[in-house]
């Protein structure tokens, strides 16, 4: 059995260019990272530490607790080297398990090979030990066990989070190609938003932004929509260690006074769908909502605030010609109704950028899928720049 306060190494993964803003989640939750990398940061944590982790972190993809790390030369090798462990001290007979692989070796060139090879040796050594034949397939739906293999290291290790952690729950109607719960959740950091001014999100599509950004001012956490961790089939989880956790989210959330949160788009079902969303969330009624063009939002009045939008990029051809326009409106929308804000425009497409026709005091750098995008940044003064 796996003790769950014995501290190890543990590592988080991310999504590539995410790692300062999960390593700031970190710190902020009370944890010191080891090692910082581009895609995964080290630290010692126990199993119940990877259980806080997954239900606070909102930017992270997956939460590995290392079982054990070995010398792996070949492909050959993989079986007797993992029917080795003592699996029995993991997961019990009757526990549904699935394996995921990173390899890096020559030996390989289907990581869909280790992944059998893992799961024949754990098979095996159960029937062996005990008759019976635990179930295994590719659904994260029990234990998940991932293994990186790189050169001649291998490291196995239990992925506690199972599904990814990215997506955080309460999206039950994504609308038209969504933006990633956890990339929106660092769009937000990035923008450096204070949580108190206002934060105004036009083309709300289905609200992603605008709901991350009334989770974070009101210290909402994404573990309040989640039920289900690969964690809870490991032997020595204990459920009320689980259940106290997840009363401490509700005891965390912090009520806001006036409305500060806004989200408009021209089509009304997306200010619906906004809207379910929303309410799925337990944000309905801090945030502000509008059936109108982006020209037409209502921008508060307000000596500072944020001013987030998510315009299309033009992945399809003959679309680019339409969205010059728009994006020329969109930085003439900035000019004219937004002085004393900062403005970000999330796109990935930095030619339909270039319409904007403002300089942007930052361009930094993040990926959608695998669109290289950049959240350009605005400083949209009241009057001239020099007053």
């Amino acid at each position: 059995m796996l003790d769950f306060t014995q501290k190890g190494k543990v590592v988080i993964t991310f999504k590539d260019r995410f790692s300062p803003f999960v390593e700031q989640e970190l710190k902020d939750l009370g944890f010191k990272p080891k090692n910082v990398f581009r895609t995964y940061i080290e630290l010692y944590a126990s199993l119940n530490e990877c259980m806080y982790l997954n239900m606070h972190l909102r930017v992270a993809s997956h939460v590995l607790f290392e079982i054990k790390s070995f010398y792996l030369h070949h492909a050959d090798d993989i079986y007797r080297r993992v029917k080795t462990l003592p699996w029995e001290e993991y997961i019990t007979k009757d526990t549904y398990f699935s394996v995921n692989s990173h390899v890096e070796n020559d030996s390989v060139d289907n990581p869909l090979f280790v992944n059998v090879r893992i799961k024949d040796a754990i098979v095996d050594r159960f029937r062996e030990n005990t008759g019976v034949r635990p179930d295994t397939g590719s659904a994260y739906e029990g234990a998940v066990f991932q293994l990186f293999w790189k050169e001649t290291q291998a490291t196995l290790y239990v992925n506690t989070s199972g599904e990814t952690i990215a997506k955080h729950g309460y999206r039950k109607i994504p609308g038209k190609a969504p933006m990633l719960e956890a990339l929106a959740a660092a769009t937000i950091y990035a923008s450096g938003w204070d949580r108190k001014s206002p934060f105004v999100n036009p083309m709300c599509g289905s609200g992603t932004l605008a709901i991350e950004a009334a989770l974070i001012a009101t210290n909402r956490f994404p573990g309040l929509y989640r039920d289900h961790y690969s964690f809870m089939h490991i032997i020595g989880y204990d459920e009320a260690v689980y259940f106290k956790m997840k009363a401490d989210l509700e005891e965390k959330i912090t009520p806001i006074g006036d409305i500060q949160v806004f989200a408009s788009d021209i089509a009304e079902q997306a200010v619906l769908f906004t809207k379910e969303n929303a309410a799925t969330a337990g944000v309905e009624d801090l945030v502000s909502y509008e059936v109108c063009d982006f020209e037409d939002t209502t921008i508060p009045e307000s000596e500072a605030g944020i001013m987030m939008v998510n315009p299309e990029y033009g992945e399809r051809l003959g679309e680019e010609d339409e969205l010059e326009a728009t994006y020329k409106r969109l930085g003439d929308f900035m000019k004219q109704k937004c002085a004393g804000y900062t403005g970000f425009v999330f796109t990935g497409n930095l030619d339909l950028a270039k319409r904007v026709g403002l300089r942007p005091s930052r361009k930094i750098e993040f990926y959608n899928g695998t669109i290289d995008c950049r959240l350009l940044k605005y400083e949209l003064y009241k009057g001239k720049k020099e007053d």
